[in-house]
């Protein structure tokens, strides 16, 4: 299995179970994204919404893909045309995406996973492509950047459908109480947390569902086998004054703080547990 140890920088964690009432999820959910680290939404998007927005990321996409040619190997870090492709911040440049970050029942969700008072903290296309097939390793999200507090909330939107063929996510159930754990680069997949973790479940999706986990859920999403592309979109929300925090954790505590505050992405959606002004 490897060794699961927390990051130098997570001393004194504990998660906190959320309390009801809630709004958009039942407690049932909430018992088992408090549990396991995450939850499957199906559905979320109404047929006519999901078509627009995998026109706009498809959009964006074919962009993204566009640039990455023009490297050599067609590569840029963990991107590389016909494998995986990121389109990062598309709500600063698509009306359509920025009003979905705001849907009702995003926001609801927000609402019973986050708090009362949220910003949207990041967004991007993810498109895993059939041309080199690979897996993407396992990790939190809060290990590619920390950000405290480490409970920020992932909704993982299937713009196609999401199956164990064509890499949906898997989920290693539990270990995101432990906090954010330690992660080491794996050339060219990716930063890694372990390799081979206990109790781990496909989290299959149909297209216009979501999949919903914690920021320190480990994750991962295998190969694409199929002959078409999976293509979902991202959406990731903190705590309104969430930090992310800056230095090298083999060398000591953070040596710098900054706020999640980017005015054309990180926008508050949830004010007093009511929709902040667009």
């Amino acid at each position: 299995m490897g060794e699961i140890a927390r990051h130098p920088w997570n001393t004194s964690f504990t998660w906190s179970d959320r309390d009801g009432p809630f709004r958009a999820l039942g407690p049932e959910q909430v018992a088992q994204f408090d549990a396991l680290g995450y939850i499957v939404v199906d559905p979320l998007l109404p047929a006519d919404l999901l078509e627009a927005v995998r026109e706009e990321t498809d959009r964006f996409e074919r962009e993204v893909d566009a640039a990455l040619q023009q490297f050599d190997g067609g590569r840029v870090s963990i991107a590389e045309s016909g494998a995986i492709t990121f389109s990062t911040h598309l709500v600063a440049r698509s009306a359509l995406l920025r009003s979905l970050s705001r849907h009702p029942t995003l926001l609801g969700i927000c609402a019973d996973l986050v708090g009362p008072d949220v910003r949207l903290y990041w967004d991007q296309a993810v498109y895993k492509k059939p041309e080199k097939p690979r897996r993407f390793p396992w990790h939190q999200d809060n290990g590619y950047t920390y950000v405290e507090p480490q409970q920020y909330l992932t909704c993982w939107l299937a713009l196609t459908d999401a199956t164990v063929r064509n890499g949906c996510p898997h989920i290693a159930a539990g270990l995101h109480r432990m906090g954010t754990l330690a992660h080491r680069y794996v050339d060219p997949l990716g930063f890694e947390c372990c390799d081979d973790p206990p109790d781990t479940v496909a989290a299959e999706v149909p297209a216009g569902g979501a999949v919903v986990f914690s920021s320190l859920t480990p994750h991962m999403t295998g190969p694409n086998s199929t002959a078409a592309v999976r293509k979902a979109y991202i959406l990731q929300y903190a705590p309104t004054g969430a930090m992310r925090c800056e230095g090298d954790p083999a060398a000591g505590p953070p040596t710098g703080r900054q706020p999640c505050e980017a005015p054309e992405r990180q926008y508050e959606v949830l004010r007093g547990g009511v929709p902040a002004a667009p």
